[in-house]
């Protein structure tokens, strides 16, 4: 183990120690967000640290070990114990490392998927549908929510563009490497002469932010228009504005919302849309400056950038981020992603290991 990595895991230890003391505090329970916030950080650090009282345990065990060496009666023995205490020193260090690892403060949070046609006219916004369905046979899989917040549907079906709320326990860990240009090689059912066209969408995986003052929204910097839905919606949707377009004068950013018939809800679903693309701008712009000294081998996640193919005819995906093709293209399609999402995450995790050995 690195003399680095040691050192950050005695100075964990610690601050365990530190924690416990505080938590027996009688006056603790006066202030529930501190003690919710240092029970949550016991619980992180308690893990790692009986982690690494595992490894030293293994390690004392095999300064003993050694040390019976000389006496010919237990070497034999004693040969047995330091194979078995190395193998359990290796093993908990690769789970230290693991466990060190940089956390995404957005894991467990909801999202917003955002899916908008791009080249391909009609038959990339029947795509657009068809990814839309894939992620939402995968969020009926893990027992997620879906909501539909905005949706401008194309004549033959399909989306120009929609905008889905996934909420979930790890909703955005599972689905935050989809960012990107997906493109789909397929026989439109427009075409006649049984020719492939190739087209494409662009998915936006947004982590929701917990309140819109978190990214702190000036009320004067907005601009609020209202307007009547359009589209299918019975006898009563468009008869009054309910629908609302907020713009944010200082990024440009417009969000619609139509999908429901009151004009309140309606805005604060467009918020707390608006809410997620601000702070996912930020994000981005945060990433870009670590990205000019290292590129994440995931991919910068911008929505021009090609990540995937879905190829029809041959039945296969191939996600050029990490060279992974798979031939199960009708279960991918039916929302079937495991495999590819612990892939990516497998992937972003050596990545990130890379990194902790380079800068230990």
């Amino acid at each position: 183990m690195k003399p680095s990595i040691r050192d950050k895991l005695e100075q964990l230890t610690g601050r365990l120690t530190e924690l416990e003391h505080l938590l027996g505090e009688p006056d603790l329970a006066r202030d529930m967000d501190n003690y919710r916030k240092l029970t949550r950080e016991h619980a992180e650090i308690g893990s790692v640290v009986a982690l690494y009282a595992d490894y030293r345990k293994a390690e004392t065990e095999l300064a003993d070990a050694q040390g019976m060496l000389s006496d010919p009666d237990m070497k034999t023995l004693a040969e047995d114990e330091i194979t078995r205490c190395r193998a359990a020193m290796e093993r908990v260090a690769d789970e230290l490392q693991k466990a060190l690892l940089p956390r995404d403060p957005n894991d467990e949070r909801n999202l917003f998927l955002e899916i908008r046609a791009g080249t391909g006219g009609d038959e990339s916004a029947l795509f657009a549908g068809d990814l839309l369905r894939m992620y939402c046979r995968y969020a009926e899989r893990q027992r997620w929510q879906v909501e539909i917040i905005s949706a401008n549907e194309s004549e033959l079906g399909g989306y120009r563009e929609v905008i889905a709320r996934v909420l979930g326990n790890g909703a955005y860990s599972k689905l935050k490497f989809e960012s990107g240009g997906h493109r789909v090689q397929r026989v439109p059912v427009t075409e006649a002469q049984g020719r492939i066209h190739t087209s494409a969408c662009t998915v936006a995986v947004l982590p929701e932010a917990d309140e819109q003052a978190e990214i702190e929204i000036n009320p004067a910097e907005l601009r609020i228009d209202t307007f009547r839905a359009s589209g299918a919606g019975g006898q009563h949707i468009n008869k009054t504005d309910s629908a609302v377009r907020i713009t944010h004068l200082p990024t440009g950013i417009v969000v619609e919302c139509q999908d429901d018939r009151s004009q309140h809800r309606n805005k604060a679903q467009a918020l707390a849309v608006l809410a997620a693309r601000i702070k996912d701008k930020q994000t981005r712009e945060q990433q870009a400056q670590i990205a000019s000294t290292r590129k994440s081998l995931i991919g910068s996640g911008d929505r021009s950038e090609r990540i995937r193919t879905y190829n029809f005819p041959q039945g296969r995906m191939t996600d050029h981020r990490i060279n992974l093709t798979l031939y199960k293209l009708d279960a991918i399609m039916d929302g079937d992603l495991e495999e590819l999402v612990g892939a990516l995450t497998a992937e972003h995790q050596a990545e990130l290991l890379a990194a902790l050995s380079e800068s230990a």
